[in-house]
């Protein structure tokens, strides 16, 4: 939040640095902290001084999170599989449908949602959806029950039901077909942050993992001088120092005002995967007591592959990654 609202006006960077250490903790907790700023980033980079005062305002003023709407039944990485629709009555939009998988969806405030609000089905993403801001005490908005996800159990995730939802045309942000633009410029903001968190749930995977080898004894010595044990620890090392120089370069680019698509993409997949490795070769080190919840890193293992498919799966940023490169050579040739 800016400066000027009375927030800290931290940059990417900044933001990440503090993902990093909350999901080193616990990154279900890092979930809920960070996807309210989620929903604020339209807000801030789209939004008017107006919108900014009533909804930047009150999170400052009170301990108050927001939640970011676009996740579907039928719309994940596929953002133009939104079918939540909005039609203008008036000086009104009417919203109907359903958000899924929606973190913070019980317990925030307000929601940043996108819609599809252009009445050809075949029109361009470009054009075709509007993101809006509403209030969680509006009428129509019927949140879900909790989930209970594998892992990541801290973070309040529910599906969300908008029935003739009542929105005023203030509180449409940009303007009307502008949504689609929104969500993708967010998500290069954002996916920076993910790929932060993940690397910190991999420290702590790796800091557990290490202590364990150098107490945990067989053949009467540590486990940590079996050369099998300490090579997995020397690849979670280079995992992490790597993933959090990737990170950091995506962030850094964004808090420089240059497109970093590619980049984030990048940092997003390459820690995931980083996050999973490490959780799983920490479970492995810890032998069965990984296995069992009286130690910390089964939690790890389970908290550590949402990374993979939130916020864009592994599989969307590789194509992501793939098109980029083409592009690029292409346009060398």
């Amino acid at each position: 939040i800016p400066a000027e609202l009375g927030g800290l006006g931290l940059g990417v960077f900044d933001t990440c640095l503090l993902c990093e250490e909350f999901s080193y903790g616990c990154a279900g907790m890092s979930a809920a902290l960070y996807v309210s700023s989620i929903a604020q980033i339209p807000l801030v980079t789209a939004g008017n001084e107006s919108q900014k005062k009533k909804y930047l305002g009150r999170l400052i003023d009170e301990p108050l999170l927001a939640a970011y709407c676009v996740t579907e039944p039928d719309a994940g990485s596929d953002v133009n599989g939104v079918k939540t629709k909005a039609v203008k009555k008036g000086d009104e939009y009417i919203v109907s449908g359903q958000k899924m998988w929606i973190t913070n969806g019980g317990v925030a405030n307000w929601y940043f949602i996108l819609a599809r609000t252009h009445p050809d089905p075949k029109a361009p993403a470009s054009k075709a959806f509007t993101g809006f801001i509403v209030d969680k005490d509006t009428p129509g908005i019927i949140p879900g029950k909790k989930e209970l996800n594998m892992g990541q159990r801290a973070s309040d995730t529910r599906g969300i039901i908008f029935e003739d939802v009542r929105i005023p045309k203030e509180n449409v942000v940009l303007s009307e077909g502008s949504g689609f633009r929104i969500a993708m410029e967010t998500f290069d903001k954002t996916r920076p942050a993910v790929a932060a968190s993940a690397v910190g749930l991999a420290q702590r995977a790796f800091d557990e993992a290490s202590k364990y080898s150098v107490e945990r004894k067989t053949f009467d010595v540590p486990i940590a001088s079996h050369q099998a044990i300490a090579f997995l620890l020397a690849d979670m090392a280079i995992g992490i120092e790597t993933a959090r120089l990737s990170w950091q370069r995506s962030a850094w680019e964004a808090d420089q005002g240059r497109k970093n698509s590619y980049l984030a993409s990048i940092a997003k997949a390459y820690a995931s995967d980083v996050a999973n490795k490490c959780a799983t070769d920490a479970v492995q080190i810890f032998g069965g007591n990984g296995y069992n919840s009286s130690y910390p890193v089964e939690k790890l293992m389970r908290d550590a592959k949402i990374f993979q498919i939130y916020e864009g799966t592994s599989q969307i940023q590789r194509l992501i990654i793939s098109k980029a490169i083409i592009e690029r050579a292409k346009n060398k040739v």
